[in-house]
Formats: structure tokens, sequence, C-alpha cells
């Protein structure tokens, strides 16, 4: 017996195979509801019956002599097989997976699929990702005039089929939920942005968006976008926003860049 074999026994009996452990198996023979890998010194294992058509999706274009990986959920049924299941071995390293671009901060695509009040829904290999509104990007926030609910949606919906570049911002395996961040995924570029402006700075852009609040001015070619609040703007303009107009160019004062958020005074 070669030494890589030794070393295998060895560890084997020092660290046996436990409930929980994921292994990786080399399919060796299949009946119509059931599949078996050749766990090495690990022995035989099966996947079937509840397991077996949970991974159908899985299973259905493997063959002979492909390797599988699939979690122990019984180390011996009484025809000595342990027992295995490929879906949960799938989901956990999907969560792993996630867990690592979330702490690499990787930016991924995500395609949505429906709407709510509250934000987006996506999904990620296989897992539910919600998007919240106040994580979108400054160009895709739904500016609503006092907040109707039902506009809210409607402006959200329009999203739907569409691919958003995302970052993961946070996660509950436990709870099975992802929170994306679409801001996330821009931050970069726009505090490098940023560095070519400064306070005091006279900018001009589009208008965005009107509220009760203020108004959005988009500007830059990297559009980036600030807010002028109302105590911001000229007496008769902020009492009578009716003369301001979505797309309409005009020229404001950057008076302070913080936490990324550029805060605009039309008090030029």
């Amino acid at each position: 017996m070669s030494p890589k074999n030794l070393r295998k026994i060895k560890e084997e009996i020092i660290c046996p195979p436990k409930i929980g452990e994921i292994v990786e198996g080399k399919i060796v023979a299949s009946e119509p509801n059931a599949l078996f890998l050749d766990l090495g010194f690990q022995g035989i294992g099966i996947i079937y019956g509840r397991a077996f058509y949970e991974a159908k999706d899985i299973l259905k274009n493997l063959k002979i002599g492909d390797k599988l990986s699939a979690k122990i959920t019984s180390l011996e049924n009484e025809n000595g097989y342990r027992e295995l299941s490929p879906k949960e071995a799938s989901e956990e390293l999907n969560w792993e997976e996630l867990r690592h671009k979330k702490e690499k901060g990787e930016s991924l695509e995500v395609k949505i699929s429906g709407a709510n009040k509250g934000g987006l829904l996506a999904q990620i290999m296989g897992v539910p990702a919600f998007l919240p509104t106040s994580q979108l990007a400054p160009e895709h926030y739904p500016r609503v005039e006092g907040g109707d609910a039902l506009k809210i949606v409607k402006e959200l919906q329009k999203f739907i089929g569409q691919k958003l570049k995302v970052k993961i911002f946070a996660f509950n395996q436990r709870e099975e939920k992802i929170i994306l961040s679409e801001k996330a995924s821009k931050m970069e570029k726009i505090k490098e942005t940023l560095k070519n402006y400064k306070t005091g700075d006279v900018v001009e852009g589009k208008i965005t968006g009107i509220t009760s609040f203020g108004l959005f001015l988009k500007f830059d070619k990297d559009n980036l976008e600030g807010l002028v609040h109302a105590s911001e703007m000229p007496g008769k303009i902020s009492k009578d926003l009716s003369n301001l107009k979505i797309d309409q160019k005009v020229k404001a004062k950057i008076i302070e860049i913080s936490d990324d958020r550029i805060y605009l005074s039309l008090k030029l």
C-alpha cells in the first residue's frame, strides 16, 4: 500500500466522517430513484428518497464517473451506506461563496424579479435577496411627492426584468436573507470623482427630482447627484416649486461634501 493511501487511512481513523460534513465522491452506480457515490476510504454513499428528489436539478445531467459534493446526513443506514444530500451541500457551499463575496467587497449583477414599497427583489444562487430603496443608486431612487407608497411601488416596478450591479450589504444564513446595495457598488467611483470638487465650486446640472423638502440636481459626466434643500433656495422659489421642472438646467454652489454626499445651494 502506498504512503499516500496509508496517510488517508490514518486521517480516517483520527478524524472519522461526521454528520453535516461535506464530502466529494465519484458516481459509481445509479438506479431510477437512487445514486451511489464512492467516497474512497469513507465508504459508499447513497442519495435516495427525499434527498434524491430534492436534488433532481443537480443530478439530472450527471453520469457514471462524474464527481459530486454532498453532505452526510446519516453515517450508516440499514444497508451500510452513508446517506447523502447534494442539495444541502450545494446550499452550504453557495452561502460560503456569498460570504467570500461580501468579505472581498465583490460587485455582482442581479436580475430584478419583483418590487414592493420597501425596495426591489432578486435572487443570488437561488437565495432570495432584497435591495432596499435606501440602497439604490441616486439615479434610481424614486422621487415621489409626499412619499405615496403606491406611487413608489409603481416607480420601482420599472426595474423588474432589469439587471443591476450590486454588492452584498448584509446577510443572515439562518433566516436565508440577503440584503443588497447598489449604492455601495458605485461608491469607489463616486469617491474618486468627488476628489475633483470642493466646497465653494459652482456647478451646472439638470434637475432630476423635486420634493417638498428640496430638489435633486445631477451634474458631471459621471452623474454625480446632490441635494438642494428648500432652505438653500431663493425665497420665491422655495415657496413655490412649481416653476421648476425635471431636466431643467440650473447652477448651484457646493456648500458641503459629507459622507460621500453633496449638498448644494441655489443662493449663488
